[in-house]
């Protein structure tokens, strides 16, 4: 089984840029299905008027430290980097929560 977390600002699609997501909803991802597990709050990373701060990508990494991957709409290049190099498996992607799911159980991608 892995976990998931998903920024979305609606609850039904991956639509939210990981600089700008309030919370991430997480899922357990099983064989053949998918469990919403809860909403985790977070603080925005990215501050329009501060630009990045790595402490706001830290505390989401330690948000999210037992989930396997973060899927996201859009992602900029220097926080992406500085998520992987932090050992965080990150995703773009967009479309319903649901499918992108059954997609990631069918690819076996985590």
């Amino acid at each position: 089984m892995s976990k998931i977390a998903i920024a979305t600002s609606d609850g039904f699609t991956v639509n939210e840029h990981f600089g700008h997501a309030k919370f991430f909803r997480i899922y357990e991802l099983g064989e053949t299905d998918y469990t919403f597990l809860e909403v985790r709050d977070a603080v925005a990373a990215c501050q329009h008027s501060l630009g990045h701060d790595t402490t706001r990508f830290d505390k989401i990494i330690e948000l999210l430290s037992d989930c396997d991957a973060l899927l996201v709409q859009k992602i900029g290049e220097g926080a992406a980097a500085y998520l992987i190099s932090r050992n965080v498996r990150v995703f773009e992607v967009s479309g319903m929560i649901d499918a992108v799911l059954k997609k990631f159980i069918e690819s076996k991608l985590v």
